[in-house]
C-alpha cells in the first residue's frame, strides 16, 4: 500500500473537534508539515492555546481515525503545536514584578482584606507601582472594597499570548475572581478548579512592571495557598490577627505555614488589626475591646517585627463597604497608621532583599 497526503487528509476530514464543531482539515489544525516515509506518517495538529482541554482527545481520534480509514499497520506520530506562546513556568511568572507579598491570617474576621486593600493603596501613594490579587476564590470581596464590582475585565493580545488586562483604581492593577462569578451565588468548585482559576489570574493577565504585587489570601492555610507558594517566588508574608487569645492562636498556624522548611517564606512582621477602640469624637481615648498587645508579644515571641497596629474606627468599616479605602485619607487616624504600616513593609522587604544580594539588589524605595 502506498501512502499519500490526500489520503491521510481525507482520513482526518473526520475528525471533528469539539470546541467548533468542524473537522480538523476544515479548521485548518493539520500543519503543513506532514512527512510520509513508507508506512511511517508524521504531522502536527495545531491548537489554539497550550492548555486546550480537547488536545488529547483530539489527537487520539486523529490516529484512530488514520487507523480506520487508511491502514491499521499506518505508524503515525503526531506532535502539537500552539497558536499562543505557553504560560511562563511556575518561578519564572511575572519577572517584571520586583516583590511578591502575601497577606495572610490564621482565621476569617480579623480584617485581612482591609489591610491588604488599605496597605496596596498606601503603598501606591508612596509612589510605588502596586498590584492586588484578590486570591481568596470562594469569598472574593476587594471588588466591593474598591467599588469595582461591576468591572468586567477583557483580553489583549500580547507577545502571542491572550492575558487579561486587571481593572485599574487609585492607581492600582486589581484583579478577582468576583469580577468572573455571579456575585450572589456560592462558588462550588473543588480545589483543582480553584487553582487553576487563580493560577490564570496570576499567570494570563498583564499585571507588567511592579514594585509591590499584594496577594490577598484565604484565611487559615488550605489549596489555594500551596498553589500561590509552587506558582510565585514571594518575597514575604505580612500577618494578620487580632489581640485577643483565640485570634492568636490561628495566627500561629499561619505563621508555621511559612516558616516550614519546605516553604521557607520569611514573615516580614505582624499586623495588628482592631487593636483599639476610638470614638470619633474622643481621638485621644482607647478601649482595648479585644484585649491589649497580644499580636506585639506574639511578634517578640517569634522575634519577628510588629509592623503596625491598626485601631477600630467606624470609618473603616463605612468607607470600606463604599469603595473608598481609609488609607486614601493620609490625615485621618487610621489613614496615617496604613501610611506607617507600608512604610514598615518597604523597610522590612528591602531588609531582606539586601540580606539575600546585597550587591544585586536594587532598592525601591523612594
Amino acid at each position: 500500500m502506498t501512502l499519500y497526503p490526500k489520503l491521510i487528509l481525507d482520513a482526518l476530514a473526520t475528525v471533528r473537534y469539539p470546541g467548533n464543531g468542524k473537522n480538523i482539515v476544515e479548521a485548518e489544525m493539520v500543519a503543513d508539515n506532514m512527512r510520509i516515509d513508507g508506512m511511517k506518517v508524521s504531522f502536527s495538529l495545531i491548537f489554539e492555546k497550550p492548555t486546550d482541554p480537547f488536545m488529547k482527545s483530539v489527537v487520539k481520534s486523529a490516529e484512530t481515525a488514520i487507523h480506520t480509514y487508511v491502514s491499521k499497520d499506518v505508524e503515525v506520530t503526531i506532535a502539537t503545536e500552539s497558536r499562543q506562546a505557553a504560560r511562563p513556568e511556575p518561578g519564572k511568572m511575572l519577572p517584571q514584578v520586583k516583590n511578591v507579598i502575601a497577606v495572610s491570617s490564621g482565621k476569617g474576621g480579623v480584617g485581612k482584606s482591609t489591610v491588604a486593600a488599605n496597605l496596596a493603596v498606601a503603598l501606591s501613594k508612596l509612589g510605588y507601582k502596586v498590584g492586588l490579587l484578590d486570591a481568596d476564590i470562594f469569598g472574593p470581596s476587594i471588588p466591593k472594597m474598591f467599588q469595582v464590582e461591576d468591572a468586567r475585565p477583557y483580553a489583549e493580545t500580547i507577545e502571542g499570548r491572550d492575558l487579561i488586562v486587571p481593572v485599574e483604581k487609585y492607581g492600582i492593577k486589581i484583579l478577582s475572581i468576583g469580577f468572573f462569578v455571579n456575585p450572589d451565588q456560592a462558588t462550588l468548585w473543588r480545589g483543582g478548579m480553584a487553582s487553576n482559576a487563580l493560577k490564570q489570574l496570576v499567570g494570563d493577565a498583564n499585571w507588567g512592571e511592579l514594585d509591590y504585587f499584594i496577594l490577598d489570601t484565604p484565611p487559615g492555610t488550605s489549596d489555594i495557598h500551596l498553589t500561590l507558594l509552587q506558582t510565585l517566588a514571594i518575597t514575604g508574608a505580612v500577618i494578620v490577627s487580632t489581640p485577643q487569645e483565640v485570634a492568636l492562636a490561628d495566627a500561629r498556624k499561619g505563621i508555621n505555614m511559612y516558616m516550614n522548611d519546605k516553604v521557607n517564606v520569611p514573615i516580614l512582621g505582624l499586623v495588628e488589626n482592631m487593636s483599639w477602640f476610638t470614638p470619633a469624637e474622643l481621638p485621644e481615648n482607647k478601649y482595648y475591646l479585644f484585649g491589649k498587645e497580644g499580636t506585639k508579644r506574639l511578634a517578640e515571641e517569634l522575634h519577628v517585627p510588629l509592623l503596625g497596629q491598626i485601631p477600630i474606627v467606624q470609618s473603616i468599616c463605612e468607607n470600606g463597604d463604599k469603595g473608598t479605602p481609609v488609607a486614601l485619607d493620609e490625615d485621618s487616624v487610621t489613614g496615617k497608621a496604613f501610611a506607617d504600616l507600608a512604610r514598615s513593609v518597604v523597610e522590612q522587604t528591602e531588609k531582606r532583599n539586601a540580606e539575600l544580594a546585597p550587591t544585586e539588589i536594587v532598592k525601591t524605595h523612594k
